[in-house]
């Protein structure tokens, strides 16, 4: 990733170690990701370990990224997961 793409807002999900899905929103995927993977970034995240990014969609601002990251919350798991196949997927 180039270090523009990683310093812009973010919505992202990550595959755990359970095979489960995790979305979250930041400013730095690439510290974001260090930082779960660290047992650091969140609390559901710390003991599903390792996660693994499946899907990134950009945003130009941070409440872009956070409404996003809600509406994401919302999907069903089937929908999650088409998502992540889908041309939106910036990885």
């Amino acid at each position: 990733m180039s270090k523009e793409a990683v310093k812009r807002p973010c919505t992202y999900i990550l595959r755990c170690a359970d095979d489960t899905l995790y979305t979250g929103w930041t400013n730095d995927l690439d510290k974001r990701i260090k930082s779960h993977n660290s047992g650091k970034g969140s609390k559901y995240t710390s003991a599903r370990l390792p996660v693994t990014p499946v899907y990134v969609e950009y945003s130009e601002t941070k409440s872009e990224a956070m409404r996003r990251e809600a509406a994401i919350k919302k999907l069903t798991h089937a929908q999650k997961l088409a998502l992540i196949k889908s041309n939106l997927n910036n990885l």
